[in-house]
């Protein structure tokens, strides 16, 4: 049985999601979607932290929430085999259960938009499953939603179509061989102002994103970082504050991992 344990924003749940279906959507890039008591919970820009089943790799993994379907109780998740923890949790099979704590983080704000506004999303390889519930709750208020996504080449490219059905989306690759040969800057650059901004992706783009939109009114990016437990405890993903005290930093567990641009030192 689950344990409650009740937190300043939101209540977190462990508990034995168990695996619906899962299938490869792109090379070494899957999707995973997970059915169980927390989903109710989930929140757009959250994620679960899931632990492997083997008792070798005592870390748990954060991986983001992409998609929430709370009327089915399931909710989606995308995630890339970048180690031997998320390389188990590619071979596990529908009917098995994964321990989740979560849902966890601090999500996308978009209470402040209205019908008839725009947003802006931005996404760059596995980032970009977080914005696909962002974009179906941004539409769903009216807002009219843009995708500016960005990958390496043809063959990473995800959830193009699933963004497609919120509004208009522009995919660039590095390489030209898919969409607009480029980084997403080259598109975002020549784009209106949008009323919101929301960014999910590498390191590099959310500099970018963060130095365009600092003084944006509503601009958001959702960065990554190394956790351990993934409650606020052990602060090891720790990010210093821009114009604090040396010693100033957030959590991206706990804070995070959406921030409102301007606020922080991206190294």
């Amino acid at each position: 049985m689950a344990g409650l344990f009740c937190r300043e924003r939101n209540a977190m749940l462990r508990d034995d999601l168990t695996i619906v279906s899962q299938r490869e959507i792109a090379p070494d890039i899957y999707e995973l979607k997970l059915s169980g008591l927390m989903v109710g919970l989930m929140g757009i820009g959250q994620f679960l932290h899931m632990k492997v089943p083997d008792a070798s790799m005592l870390l748990r993994r954060p991986i983001s929430i992409s998609q929430v379907d709370k009327e089915a109780n399931v909710a989606t998740l995308i995630y890339r085999v970048e180690g031997q923890g998320t390389a188990v949790f590619a071979q596990m099979q529908p009917g098995q259960t994964i321990d989740c704590m979560g849902p966890q983080g601090h999500g996308f704000e978009i209470d402040g938009l209205k019908a008839g506004q725009t947003a802006l999303l931005i996404g760059g390889g596995i980032g970009v499953p977080p914005l696909v519930e962002l974009a179906k709750q941004l539409a769903a208020k009216g807002v009219q939603v843009q995708s500016v996504i960005g990958f390496a080449t043809k063959s990473a490219v995800i959830l193009e179509d699933e963004l497609a059905q919120y509004g208009s989306v522009t995919v660039t690759t590095d390489d030209g061989s898919y969409g607009i040969k480029g980084y997403v800057s080259t598109i975002v650059e020549g784009l209106e102002w949008p009323d919101a901004v929301y960014a999910c992706g590498a390191p590099g783009m959310l500099r970018y994103v963060d130095k365009i939109f600092e003084d944006h009114p509503q601009a958001y990016i959702s960065i990554e970082a190394r956790m351990a437990c993934g409650m606020g405890a052990c602060y090891a993903c720790v990010v210093p504050v821009k114009n604090g005290r040396a010693d100033e930093y957030v959590r991206v567990c706990e804070e995070g991992p959406v921030f409102a641009t301007g606020q922080l030192v991206l190294d």
